[in-house]
């Protein structure tokens, strides 16, 4: 039973570490998008705050 266990607990080890070194290839750069494409937000204005007078 014990020699079960210690089996499985390799076993489990051994692929959590193929998952996470990157068997798949090298990491690869997210291909950019053209400027048009991309999402965002943009704020423009005036704001003014105060009391005016016209003498």
């Amino acid at each position: 039973m014990r020699n079960t266990v210690i089996i499985v607990v390799v076993l489990v080890v051994v692929a959590a570490v193929l998952a996470g070194c990157g068997v798949d290839g090298a990491p690869q750069r997210p291909a950019e998008k053209p400027l048009q494409q991309q999402m965002g937000v943009s704020v423009s204005g005036d704001a003014r705050i105060g009391v005016a007078a016209n003498l």
